[in-house]
């Protein structure tokens, strides 16, 4: 077969970039129609991405942990091709959108006056130089000079990667980008093997890279390292934020800036609630009752059932309740759809399906989008009471706390009974105060009398 690229897919269209999260297969290994060749991860979820055809990668171009953009090569697909030929296909390969990365105004700028200009004519080279056809190519289409490089070839031979790094421009020393980076007087390292050069204080120039055309490789890095032993104490562990962390944080900090937060906080008694449950042999968890008196106050209050779009506001007709889910790469958010017409045994057996798909990673896109109503609840790690962040569109959060015992007034007589603390996050710009007062009183009487559940 000829030579095909395998680029980073897009998943919806905020998508922008994903980080190889493992490959499934391996360079020059036959794989099988509808056979796991990746994951990748996205700044929402981990995706699963099968191979269309019978085929294999000739080359694997990307490396597990970077992050690259949409379009770009990760991966190269054909037969047994000569080598050349593979660097030349890879050193040809433009993503689609590349000029698109160009939104600077001076960059472009910069290139409507390239493009004016006459280029220059291009250099010769000896036909007895050592160099490789494919960097011969490549030297040549971008017209370059390479008497004066240095070949990292056997036998100081110019390779691809060689003519490649001469015809990129001066990188600033402050940015760190998704590509290899050259290091003085020793091949190219990995982004990878660079940040871990950097936390461990290894000296990449000292090492011998073990990777394809002597790349530095993170094992490299980890060997010279002392095999990942841990860091000293008291040092500062740098830790490169995930495409889901970077999603969190730059979504979360846009809700606090844009959306007027107001906060409504009421203590209610769970005594009963626990009781219910009890008497139920324990089928279902608070969080699962939590859940059912939610979609019934919800029902009750529409007008906290919604999402914020600009200067709109949707009514969504079903409790659509986005459950707050801590996995070990983030926050993540699926949403138990028609909450109202289930019953607790139900949410039970739904949530939990989407809780454990949530920690594995195998949720589907369409199953953490959308959502009129978030509720988290830190309960179970005893956090007693906090205030929540809302998740846009959506209109509102509930944070839910532990229960521990308080006193409370029971018909004239003091008693001490588990309570529950709720705060209501509300979007000021669509719901206003009564309406959330509303909400909480509703899901109030129906956690204090379990029953209507």
């Amino acid at each position: 077969m000829p030579l095909k690229a395998f680029t980073m897919p897009k998943w919806g269209i905020e998508m922008s970039e994903g980080m190889i999260g493992e490959w499934s297969v391996e360079e020059g290994k036959p794989f099988a129609r509808g056979e796991v060749i990746a994951l990748i991860e996205t700044d929402k979820i981990t995706n699963e991405v099968e191979a269309e055809a019978d085929a294999k990668f000739v080359r694997i171009v990307a490396q597990q942990g970077e992050t690259l953009p949409v379009g770009a090569l990760l991966a190269v697909y054909g037969d047994d091709e000569p080598s050349a030929e593979v660097d030349a296909f890879i050193a040809a390969f433009r993503p689609a959108d590349a000029r698109m990365a160009a939104s600077d105004t001076e960059d472009m700028i910069a290139e409507a006056a390239a493009e004016t200009e006459v280029p220059p004519a291009a250099p010769q080279i000896d036909d007895g130089l050592a160099i490789s056809p494919a960097a011969r190519a490549r030297a040549e289409s971008g017209r370059l000079d390479v008497t004066s490089i240095a070949g990292s070839g056997r036998g100081g031979r110019i390779m691809l990667q060689d003519v490649e790094q001469a015809l990129r421009p001066p990188a600033d020393p402050q940015l760190k980008g998704p590509f290899d980076a050259q290091v003085e007087g020793n091949g190219f390292a990995s982004p990878m093997a660079r940040r871990l050069a950097a936390r461990h204080g290894v000296d990449l120039k000292a090492l011998k890279g073990t990777g394809p055309r002597g790349r530095i490789c993170k094992d490299d890095v980890l060997s010279a390292a002392g095999a990942g032993t841990a860091a000293p104490s008291g040092e500062v562990e740098i830790v490169a934020m995930s495409p889901m962390r970077k999603a969190i944080a730059r979504r979360l900090t846009e809700a606090k800036q844009m959306i007027p937060h107001f906060y409504l906080r009421r203590r209610v008694r769970a005594d009963r609630l626990l009781s219910a449950r009890e008497a139920a042999g324990r089928r279902g968890s608070v969080n699962d009752y939590l859940v059912r008196a939610v979609a019934l106050a919800l029902r009750e209050v529409p007008e906290v059932n919604i999402q914020v779009h600009g200067t709109e506001i949707h009514r969504i007709p079903t409790a659509d309740i986005a459950i707050a889910v801590a996995t070990d790469k983030g926050l993540l958010t699926p949403v138990l759809r028609s909450a109202e017409s289930m019953s607790v045994e139900q949410i039970r057996e739904v949530v939990g399906d989407l809780v454990a798909r949530a920690r594995s990673s195998k949720l589907k896109q369409e199953e953490i989008e959308g959502g009129s109503f978030s509720l988290s609840n830190l309960g179970p790690y005893g956090v007693e009471q906090f205030d929540a962040i809302i998740n846009p569109p959506q209109g509102a959060i509930l944070a839910v706390g532990a229960a521990r015992p308080e006193p409370i007034d029971d018909d004239g007589a003091i008693r001490i009974v588990p309570v529950l603390h709720l705060s209501l996050s509300c979007d000021h710009r669509a719901i206003d105060g009564a309406d959330g007062a509303r909400f909480l009183a509703a899901l109030a009487k129906l956690i204090e009398h379990p029953e209507r559940l």
